[in-house]
């Protein structure tokens, strides 16, 4: 998709600090949306959006954590005061914890409650209030994950919170309809990132033996997924996902996860 194709459009992206949700900020912005980008990190949101602002796009930093309700609170405010309205919303912030379902800590499972699913939630409640209010509709993404659709190892709580998601696009097609707000998702199977070439060096070498594509995703695979799902060519579609995994999901290897227990 090329030229400005979210002129008059404005976007607020969660967990955009880096990786997949930097690069749908960026995208967004260099197609002509004004972005309000957060991060829990402040460091890291200021330092995104001052890239996509001499890239050449129009982008603002918001930093704090998108599963309290008084940040997404601002933020949605914040979006209104500086651009007048909001059009488009990316709840891409999450969390993911692995653990030993036997022994998984309560601690973990809230912070993995807390923000994958009652923060999106929250976010999407209020970018659709004020979406109702402003009458002239709106885009709601919600991020996924490939463990919303089959098992995985060590990540009962993350995948639970990612079908989770999926569920909410679908029943609130009943209620957003009607505004003319369409919601879905895209569900990133293992993509190249900051964090996970952090976490583990030989994630790319992995994950290339296992996916049918020959390699996991790079972070524009998914943006660029998601920015057809947020783009006026699919104003017809709503409560579905888009799963980007070069075809993992079709035949679910799981890599070796022996000392992984743990995380």
């Amino acid at each position: 998709m090329s030229g400005q194709l979210f002129n008059n459009q404005v976007a607020i992206v969660t967990g955009a600090g880096q990786g997949i949700g930097f690069e749908i900020a960026r995208q967004l912005a260099l197609q002509g949306a004004d972005v309000v980008l957060n991060d829990a990190d402040e460091a890291l949101a200021s330092d995104a959006a001052r890239q996509i602002r001499e890239a050449g796009g129009d982008c603002f930093a918001f930093a704090g954590d998108a599963s309290s309700p008084e940040l997404i609170e601002s933020l949605v405010e914040e979006a209104i005061r500086c651009f007048g309205k909001l059009t488009i919303t990316v709840a891409n912030a999450g969390i993911t914890l692995f653990g030993d379902f036997f022994e998984y800590p309560v601690d973990n499972l809230k912070k993995v409650l807390d923000l994958n699913l009652a923060g999106s939630f929250l976010l999407t409640q209020a970018s659709a209030r004020q979406m109702r209010t402003q009458k002239s509709g709106g885009r709601i993404l919600l991020m996924s994950s490939v463990v919303g659709h089959q098992a995985h190892q060590f990540l009962a709580a993350y995948a639970m919170t990612k079908a989770g998601l999926e569920m909410l696009a679908k029943n609130l097609v009943i209620e957003l309809s009607p505004y003319g707000i369409t919601i879905n998702t895209v569900a990133p199977g293992a993509t190249l990132t900051e964090r996970t070439l952090a976490e583990d060096p030989t994630y790319p070498k992995i994950w290339s033996a296992i996916t049918p594509m020959g390699r996991p995703a790079i972070c524009e695979d998914i943006a660029n997924a998601a920015l057809f799902l947020l783009s006026p060519h699919s104003g017809h579609i709503t409560g579905q996902s888009i799963v980007v995994d070069g075809g993992w999901t079709a035949v679910s290897p799981l890599p070796d996860l022996s000392n992984m227990g743990g995380k």
